[in-house]
């Protein structure tokens, strides 16, 4: 499911792109459709591989393991009303839907920290914050209705709880898990950074989000306090790791570090509409979840296309999708920037990184020379 859960995301991330890029597509249903039908349900699907490894307990159940999909279609749904084929009632059905499987989903997560032996890795924490971030921003899409006059504003709230905290809150806890694995060394402080940076963290993303709706000072003072926590970490992965951290797929995440501060300073630009909500979202989509996503695939692919113990044919695989990994995010990064100042030159950056990424991951998945002439799943 992992692996059709992050083509399927690559995939709307694309077309979502293109399509904006040609005003083919309402603002409302493409971010809808990044974020409901492509990235919600990955980020799910990867609390679901993470959690019982940082819980040390077992596999999710199926039941879980389907909490991906039915957000997807709901997000699918979500979509199909912002292209005028449901209604505001059935929108409000599927919020609910959403937040009963988000609820469930939550309580799962508990009561795994709750079993486990010993001390649960605090990286589950922001994994819980984050879904809490999901359930609230959720719970606005039926209140934006009942009080349609506070619609500006609750949007706004929803969102910054969408982006910096759903999102941001995942990315960057799961980064400094899977960042020492990329490198293929430790790193000691990461668990204190976790437990200690998590309030500041959810403090920014609420400053940044109610300032963004009420009072923008507010939003200021919330820069800083998402800004500190990210570079701080950082600083400190280039003096444990030195020149190692510059090789892929290590690059496409700390690529996507740096997204990430220019999305918290896009949200505010956006705020001050000193920028279009359109490149606003392209940036979005380009300068953060493009290298997030090609970063973490590189790690994660093999291990999803080839369960089990280390094989050869993961180390194959792990190997091909290093291949562009530096030079790559690079690409993401500067179309990003390009495009939320509203350059249609960051289109072609853009497409570089696209093509260079699909053709590594063809390559990948397309192995033709298996061991010993067999097609290795990597069960052994």
């Amino acid at each position: 499911m992992l692996i059709y859960l992050s083509l399927s995301t690559l995939t709307v991330l694309t077309v979502a792109l293109f399509f904006l890029k040609l005003d083919a597509l309402p603002l409302p249903a493409a971010v809808h459709a990044v974020f409901a039908v492509g990235v919600l349900p990955l980020i799910v699907g990867v609390i679901c591989h993470f959690l019982p490894v940082l819980t040390r307990s077992a596999q999710a159940p199926r039941a879980i393991l389907l909490a991906p999909l039915l957000l997807q279609v709901c997000g699918v749904l979500a979509v199909l009303h912002f292209l005028g084929q449901i209604d505001l009632h059935q929108l409000g059905m599927t919020a609910v839907v959403a937040l009963i499987v988000a609820g469930v989903f939550a309580g799962w997560m508990i009561q795994r920290a709750r079993d486990t032996l010993g001390r649960p890795h605090p990286c589950w924490r922001w994994y819980l914050a984050a879904i809490i971030f999901l359930i609230v921003a959720t719970m606005l899409v039926p209140a934006m209705d009942t009080w349609p006059a506070m619609r500006p504003t609750l949007r706004l709230l929803h969102i910054h709880f969408n982006t910096l905290g759903f999102i941001g809150l995942t990315a960057l806890g799961t980064v400094q898990v899977l960042l020492p694995t990329v490198v293929g060394q430790p790193d000691p402080g990461a668990a204190a950074r976790l437990r200690n940076d998590l309030p500041l963290v959810v403090a920014g993303v609420l400053a940044v989000a109610i300032g963004a709706a009420f009072w923008l000072p507010l939003a200021l003072a919330g820069v800083l306090l998402l800004g500190f926590p990210v570079l701080k970490a950082g600083a400190a992965w280039l003096l444990r790791y030195g020149p190692t951290t510059i090789e892929a797929p290590a690059a496409a995440l700390l690529t996507a570090l740096s997204g990430f501060l220019l999305l918290v300073v896009g949200g505010i630009a956006h705020a001050l509409h000193w920028l279009e909500g359109r490149d606003a979202l392209l940036a979005f989509i380009v300068a953060f979840l493009l290298p997030l996503l090609s970063g973490a695939l590189s790690q994660l692919l093999p291990v999803w296309w080839h369960p089990g113990k280390h094989s050869p044919a993961r180390q194959r695989m792990h190997d091909a999708l290093r291949q562009g990994g530096v030079g790559r995010p690079l690409f993401f990064l500067a179309g990003g920037i390009l495009l939320g100042m509203g350059l249609d030159a960051g289109v072609w950056l853009t497409l570089i990184g696209l093509v260079s990424l699909a053709i590594t991951l063809w390559k990948a998945v397309l192995d033709p020379h298996p061991p010993d002439g067999s097609h290795d799943h990597g069960a052994g």
